[in-house]
C-alpha cells in the first residue's frame, strides 16, 4: 500500500459507513454492556433525574442495544425515541419487545441528522464518548439533536458535561518491550540489541495507543485541560479543544509518556455534587482505558520538577471521526518539545 493512498481522505459517506458498521457487531455491544462502571453509571444516573424524566419525552441518539432507552422508561419515560443507525438497531427492537416496552420505545433506524422525530423531546441522553473522550465525533450528532429537538426550556442533556485531564507517567512495559532485545543473547546466543533502535520507532510512535495505565504509573496529580459544557458548546469549539496544563512530579522517576483521560458528568437534584463516570487511572478500568502518548526519549525527573505544555485535540484531516492530539510540552529545564498523535486508521486496509 503506498503512503499516498493510506493518506487519502475519504469522503463523508464513506467514513460514516466505515465507522456504523463497526457497530454491527455484538463484540462491541458485549464490552460496553459489560463495562460496569460504564451501564451502572448511567443507569444510575437515569435513575437520580428520574423527576426530570417522568412522564418527559425523551431521545437516545445512537441508541445501540436500547440499554440507555430502557433505563429511561424504568425512570418514568412517556416516551422514548431510540435512534440508532447501524444494523444493531434490529436487535434493539427485539430486545424493546422482549422486555414489553415497546408501547414506551420506538426504535428508529438512522442517523440523528436525516431521522424526522414526531415531536419535541425535554430530554437527551447518549453514551457519546470515544477513546480521548472525541474519537469518533459522535459528539457532534449529539449537539445536533441537541440544537433541532431539544425543547428551549427545561431541557436537559445526560451527561451535561465532560472534562479532559493529563499527567505524565512512566509506563515499564514499554521499557521492558525495548529493553527485551538486550537480554536475547543471554537465552539464546545470539546478540541482537541492533534491534533496539528499530524496536523503540516501532513502539514509541506517533500512536494514541488506548491501553490501561495504573495508579502507580502516574507521576504527577492529573491536569485538566479542557472543560464541555453539552448545553452551550459548539460543533465549531470541537475542531480544536485545547487547552495549558501544569504538573510537578511527585518524586525521581524516567517521564516516558503522558497519559489523557476525560470524565463526564451527570446532575444529581438531590445532591450538591454530579453523578461522576471517570477513566482516570485512580478509577476503576473501563473499556476506555486511557490513551497513552509516548515521548520520543524519557526524561527523568526529582520531586517537584514541572512538567507543563499545551495539549490541542482536534479531528484528523483523513477522516473526521479519528482525533489527533498535538502535544508541546517542557519538562524541568529541557528544551520544549512537541509531537502530533492519532488513533490508528480503522480505513487503511480499505485504502489499497
Amino acid at each position: 500500500m503506498s503512503r499516498a493512498a493510506k493518506k487519502r481522505r475519504l469522503d463523508k459517506t464513506r467514513q460514516d459507513s466505515l465507522y456504523f458498521d463497526s457497530y454491527s457487531d455484538v463484540t462491541v455491544h458485549e464490552e460496553m454492556i459489560a463495562d460496569h462502571v460504564r451501564t451502572n453509571t448511567y443507569r444510575r444516573a437515569i435513575l437520580k433525574n428520574s423527576e426530570s424524566i417522568h412522564g418527559k419525552v425523551v431521545l437516545d441518539v445512537g441508541a445501540g442495544t436500547g440499554v440507555l432507552s430502557m433505563f429511561c422508561v424504568q425512570a418514568g419515560a412517556r416516551k422514548v425515541y431510540a435512534v440508532e443507525a447501524c444494523s444493531i438497531a434490529e436487535q434493539a427492537v427485539k430486545i424493546v419487545k422482549h422486555n414489553n416496552m415497546e408501547d414506551k420505545i420506538e426504535v428508529i433506524r438512522g442517523t440523528i441528522e436525516t431521522v424526522e422525530l414526531p415531536e419535541m423531546v425535554e430530554v437527551i441522553v447518549s453514551e457519546w464518548m470515544g477513546y480521548a473522550l472525541l474519537h469518533e465525533s459522535m459528539l457532534n450528532s449529539v449537539l445536533y439533536a441537541r440544537d433541532k429537538w431539544l425543547k428551549k426550556t427545561g431541557g436537559i442533556i445526560l451527561p451535561n458535561k465532560a472534562e479532559l485531564f493529563i499527567t505524565p507517567i512512566c509506563e515499564p512495559v514499554v521499557e521492558d518491550r525495548l529493553h527485551f532485545w538486550y537480554n536475547v543473547k543471554d537465552q539464546y546466543g545470539v546478540d541482537m540489541s541492533c534491534m533496539s533502535d528499530f524496536a523503540r520507532k516501532c513502539i514509541k510512535n506517533s500512536d494514541i495507543s488506548v491501553s490501561p495505565v495504573t495508579a502507580e504509573d502516574v507521576l504527577s496529580h492529573p491536569a485538566r485541560f479542557a472543560e464541555l459544557d453539552l448545553h452551550t458548546v459548539t460543533v465549531e469549539q470541537l475542531q480544536s479543544v485545547k487547552g495549558h496544563f501544569k504538573c510537578e512530579s511527585f518524586g525521581s522517576a524516567s517521564v516516558n509518556a503522558f497519559c489523557v483521560y476525560f470524565t463526564v458528568s451527570f446532575p444529581c437534584p438531590d445532591k450538591p455534587q454530579p453523578l461522576v463516570l471517570s477513566t482516570s487511572p485512580f478509577n476503576p478500568e473501563t473499556h476506555w482505558k486511557q490513551a497513552v502518548l509516548y515521548l520520543d526519549e524519557p526524561v527523568d525527573v526529582v520531586q517537584d520538577t514541572p512538567v507543563i505544555g499545551e495539549v490541542n485535540v482536534y479531528p484528523s484531516e483523513e477522516s473526521d471521526r479519528h482525533v489527533c492530539i498535538h502535544l508541546e510540552y517542557t519538562i524541568g529545564n529541557q528544551k520544549t518539545h512537541s509531537k502530533t498523535f492519532s488513533i490508528p486508521d480503522w480505513t487503511s486496509e480499505t485504502l489499497s
